[in-house]
């Protein structure tokens, strides 16, 4: 059997890159042997990180070369189809659905969050094109209802986020656990976050914690985690550290995993918490994060929309969340449980 996959992947977005490694496990407990072959910005790093086939994602030839014999193609998971970054990411990736389809390949839609769709030529397009998948999920409600409001008709499941299928290999936070960790990105709505977090971050470190800042996105986080740490006072830099941008999700899954709470921004900073059974403060700017948050137990800490929060807002949301972390800890370990069983089912649905 063939599979390829079609993604965000390749771009060193830690978040991306572990739904890659959790959909190639999910096809390997299907059937070992399957071909794997990935649509990817950087093929050489993704064939040597993940042990499977890769082409460049951006060569026409290689695309329809690829395609060519390929028994599925599988458009996901992510945030593939949305146009906050522009029309781009909804006009590449349903060409690669079409391409699929004048190959003949049948095409699963998986796991995938969709919108915000707030043009027009973005939602007819990705109409259009997800009209062409023959199995289709998405990883919330919000997605379900967008798709139906753009005139998709077909059957849409209902499927956790596939990094939730992960096992935590790493040795999970304890009561001695040593730090919090963050994870922060600048957004071109935001209103002042970056200088609130990095106000309750001084608030943090005066109560005596440490402080780990986690660039799930490469580069780019690193400079919105740098930006924080410019607002803070500068006699507690010592208290707080950015761990290193072009490390591995692997490793910083393993950083998350080992601290005692997570404040985060990036969504699967957040999934890695919970598959750790780490508890969670959620900065919310999309109502990706808010979905998650609700499905583990609790509300955002804040929308970084919303002007009237503050830095004593969201100080005493962790505090609060942490000294009820049993109870949070309880629900959201749950959630973790059935995602993987039902994980388990969709993938040998969507992936035959």
């Amino acid at each position: 059997m063939k599979i390829v996959l079609s993604g965000y992947y390749g771009f060193d977005n830690a978040g991306d890159e572990a739904i890659l490694r959790s959909i190639i496990e999910l096809i390997r407990k299907e059937e070992k042997e399957t071909a794997i072959f990935v649509l990817s910005n950087n093929p050489q790093q993704t064939e040597e990180r993940f042990g499977v086939n890769a082409v460049n994602r951006w060569n026409v030839k290689e695309l329809f070369a690829v395609l060519r014999g390929a028994d599925r193609l599988i458009s996901g998971g992510g945030s593939l189809f949305q146009d906050s970054t522009g029309l781009g990411s909804v006009v590449y990736y349903s060409a690669v659905i079409w391409a699929a389809k004048v190959m003949r390949v049948p095409v699963s839609v998986f796991a995938q969050g969709i919108g915000p769709l707030l043009m027009k030529k973005s939602r007819f397009l990705t109409a259009k094109s997800i009209k062409q998948a023959d199995k289709i999920s998405v990883r919330d409600e919000a997605s379900r209802k967008l798709l139906r409001e753009i005139g998709v008709k077909k059957k849409v499941t209902l499927v956790p986020d596939p990094v939730l299928s992960l096992e935590n290999d790493y040795s999970t936070a304890s009561a001695e656990a040593s730090y919090i960790s963050v994870s922060i990105r600048d957004w071109k709505d935001g209103k002042d976050h970056l200088q609130k977090v990095a106000e309750t971050l001084d608030m943090l470190m005066e109560a005596g914690e440490k402080i780990i800042l986690v660039p799930m996105h490469g580069e780019e986080d690193a400079k919105a985690a740098a930006q924080v740490i410019s607002y803070m006072d500068a006699s507690e830099y010592d208290g707080a550290a950015i761990f290193e941008y072009e490390a591995s999700f692997e490793e910083k899954m393993q950083v998350i995993a080992e601290s005692k709470f997570l404040i985060g921004m990036r969504l699967h900073a957040l999934v890695f918490a919970a598959v750790s059974s780490v508890p969670f403060a959620a900065v919310s700017y999309d109502p990706k994060i808010d979905a998650f948050a609700l499905l583990c137990g609790q509300e955002p800490a804040c929308h970084i929309e919303d002007s009237s929060w503050t830095a004593n807002d969201l100080y005493n949301k962790i505090n609060y969340t942490f000294q009820t972390k049993n109870e949070f800890l309880k629900t959201m370990d749950a959630y973790v449980q059935r995602s993987k069983e039902e994980l388990r089912r969709a993938a040998a649905e969507a992936f035959k």
